[in-house]
């Protein structure tokens, strides 16, 4: 187990040398207010540089990251991200920008805004992208505050409910809610998509729309996604996309020309920028032509010789995060998007729909997979058959991290018992998917012959099982040593 960096501290060590101040220093007493000073120095460890350097190695190598393995997270595509986005984020010019510079002195930035808002408009088949939102959910809400904006901009008030499919993402009704709707639930059909017939029965005068992801949270493109639009258009609703899934479509086919209004986007999925621990993320928000004016302000703009940011606009939902996004992560993503260029984006989503299902087809004996259908970017098998054994979903997953690998996304989408939910992303190896295909087998044939071994895993990791319920509930955030608290 490794020791806090405070139990390292030893009195008198230290991890600089610094010179001798030849500078006159004013009296601190003159600059901060009494009370807001120390009465005695901060408890702060006391260590080398070697300590330093070590203690956080350590804890390093304590996390599991797609730079040390396989994180086959389904509906999260946590995939490579290249380390040139990250060589072209640390360009002087990009991370010493200050967001109060002028727009003149700062027009490198500001084209990378408006060129991003044109190209991730072709990708989707969107007029305008707003690129203020910090995240997926984030992006969600401004979507939806811009649909509300626009239905009370002609007067049709009564638009109060946004449908949204039994299988869709937790926030998705969340984020309706919080942008001051009612949720209505459409099942799904037998095939995986919305039931068209359900759908029907829901939509109404007050639908102000309806919130899918295509491919859906099960891996599964919509055969009907067409007539979906058409039932939501023609009672007067928008339709949303949810941009989690769009590792499987890009350069292949669009969402506005699905029918959908209102999009938002990942950067932090699809296009490889970091992902995981809280952050960073971005989930830009995209309009068709007739919903621009309401996007948040500002968007850049250019005139042909200067490129500038423009506030002035009056149906505006308003200002959705300061400034103007995570603009380190938007840069990322820009990166991304030249270096793959559109043929390249295509090769990337077939190579994810090629991994998903070489990966489903060498499991599907093992487990049981609830429908037969070529997947799309992602699918979902069950472990429910194996119920005699008493091993869940939940320990094949413990068990996984035994071998090294990140466990898939369990227990989700809800309406598959004992789900595990996988998606390869296109930057993994055949190499790589048959290893994790031959352990999950193994883990599999396993379970039916010593459950034992799979119930109290993981074995081989800092910790053993922990009481999930019990530390989300009740989190210990401090440790205390010897009166010091880190």
């Amino acid at each position: 187990m490794a020791k806090l960096i405070f139990e390292m501290s030893r009195p008198g060590r230290k991890a600089y040398d610094l010179p001798p101040c030849d500078t006159e220093m004013r009296d601190s007493g003159s600059l901060i207010p009494e009370r807001y000073r120390r009465k005695k120095d901060a408890e702060l460890p006391e260590v080398s540089e070697p300590d330093v350097i070590r203690h956080f190695t350590e804890l390093s190598r304590m996390n599991h990251g797609v730079d040390n393995g396989f994180y086959p997270l389904g509906s999260c595509t946590m995939k490579y991200n290249p380390k040139v986005n990250e060589d072209i984020a640390s360009l002087d010019g990009f991370k010493a920008v200050h967001p109060y510079q002028s727009d003149g002195s700062a027009q490198g930035c500001i084209r990378i805004l408006y060129e991003m808002d044109r190209m991730l408009s072709e990708i989707t088949g969107m007029e305008r992208f707003s690129l203020q939102p910090a995240a997926g959910a984030h992006g969600e809400l401004a979507g939806l505050m811009i649909i509300k904006a626009y239905h009370v901009s002609r007067g049709d008030t009564g638009r109060t409910k946004i449908i949204v499919p039994d299988s869709a993402h937790g926030t998705n009704p969340a984020s309706a809610v919080m942008a001051g709707f009612e949720t209505v639930e459409v099942k799904s059909d037998e095939r995986g998509g919305v039931d068209i017939e359900a759908l029907r029965e829901a939509v109404g005068p007050d639908t102000a729309g309806l919130m899918l992801t295509n491919p859906n949270t099960l891996g599964l493109f919509d055969e009907n996604i067409t007539a979906i639009a058409k039932t939501v258009h023609d009672a007067g609703g928008l339709l949303y996309y949810d941009g989690a899934n769009a590792n499987a479509i890009m350069g292949i086919c669009r969402p506005g020309d699905m029918g959908f209004d209102v999009v938002h986007l990942n950067l932090h999925k699809t296009f490889s920028t970091p992902h995981g621990g809280g952050g960073p993320g971005s989930g830009p928000v995209g309009v068709k032509k007739e919903l621009v004016p309401f996007l948040p302000a500002p968007l850049a703009e250019f005139d042909g010789k200067e490129y500038r940011l423009d506030y002035d606009r009056p149906l505006s939902i308003g200002r959705v995060r300061s400034f103007f996004g995570n603009f380190g992560v938007i840069l990322r993503a820009y990166a991304y998007i030249r270096t793959m260029g559109s043929e390249g984006l295509r090769k990337v989503s077939e190579n994810a729909v090629l991994n998903a299902n070489y990966l489903m087809h060498r499991l599907r004996y093992h487990f049981d997979l609830p429908y037969e259908r070529t997947c799309m970017h992602e699918f979902v098998l069950s472990y429910g058959r194996h119920k005699e054994t008493g091993v869940r979903t939940l320990d094949i997953a413990k068990r996984l991290l035994d071998f090294g690998f990140h466990p898939p996304t369990v227990y989700f989408p809800l309406i598959v018992n004992e789900a595990m939910m996988l998606e390869p992303t296109e930057t993994e190896s055949l190499e790589t998917l048959d290893l994790f295909a031959d352990t999950l087998i193994a883990i599999a044939e396993e379970a039916e012959k010593n459950p034992g071994m799979v119930k109290t895993a993981p074995h081989m990791t800092y910790t053993s099982r922990l009481d999930e319920v019990k530390a989300a509930r009740n989190p210990v955030l401090i440790h205390a040593s010897e009166g010091v608290s880190e």
